[in-house]
Parts: structure tokens; sequence; C-alpha cells
């Protein structure tokens, strides 16, 4: 049991430091972005790309979780490992698949670091809301 403890914990971690770099990277990239005319496109441009980034970080995590699940052979195969995964992960939970009962606890891992890391994106989502509201971009309609 702990080394499958110890195989989650590393997922997390990883998840974490997935979320930390692809973050700094997005808010560098909204810092730098051409504040152009402060255009209601402009801003619904930016935050389409921001929420795309982020769930791509999130699927990024999902796979890490799946191929640990695969290459352990604690399911099938890699699609039904990420399928698993990605429900796990978003705590979704539909519960038609079941991790081997020695990897149930890794399970409940992945499950509350999709939570944190959610949270996180939502107050990473919020500071770049905030401030593209502070530098006055987005606050007219074309």
């Amino acid at each position: 049991m702990l080394v499958k403890l110890l195989i989650a914990w590393v997922l997390m971690a990883l998840c974490v430091i997935v979320h930390v770099v692809g973050f700094t990277v997005a808010i560098r990239w909204v810092r730098r972005w051409p504040s152009a005319d402060g255009s209601f496109r402009s801003t619904i441009w930016i935050l389409i790309c921001f929420v795309g980034w982020t769930v791509l970080l999130h699927l990024v995590e999902i796979g890490f979780w799946a191929f640990a699940y695969s290459w352990k052979q604690a399911m099938p195969d890699l699609q039904t490992a990420f399928y698993f995964s990605a429900v796990t992960y978003t705590t979704t939970g539909y519960g038609d698949l079941v991790l081997p009962k020695e990897w149930r606890l890794v399970g409940g891992v992945e499950a509350l670091t999709g939570i944190l890391m959610c949270g996180l994106s939502t107050g990473f989502f919020f500071a770049v809301v905030s401030k593209i509201f502070q530098t006055g971009r987005g606050t007219r309609p074309d």
C-alpha cells in the first residue's frame, strides 16, 4: 500500500508542477498580450485561449494518472485508463469502472488532486479576469 501511495504522491506532485509551470507561461502570455483597443472581442479571445490552455493542462495531468494505471495494469488498456482517470480526476465518478482493490486509495488521491487543481485553475482564471478589467480591457462591447 505504501508503494502505491508513493506513486500517487509523485503523480500529485507532477500535477502541481504542470499547473504551476503552465500558469506561469499563461500569465506571462497574458501580460504580453497587446491591449489593442480594449475591445470586447479581444477580451473574449484572451479568455478563450486561457481556458483552452487550462483544459490542456488538466488533460496532461489526467494523462499522467492514466499512463500510471495502464503501466501498472490497474486498468486493461490506455484508452480505458484515460477514461477512468478523466472521470475520477473531475470527480464525476460514474462508477462504471473501478480500480482493483489494492489501487482504490490511489483513485481517491487522484480525485482529491483533481479537486485541488480545478480550484487552482479557478483562482488563476479569476486573477486573469481581474487583470483584464483592471487594465481597462473588456470594459466595453463592440
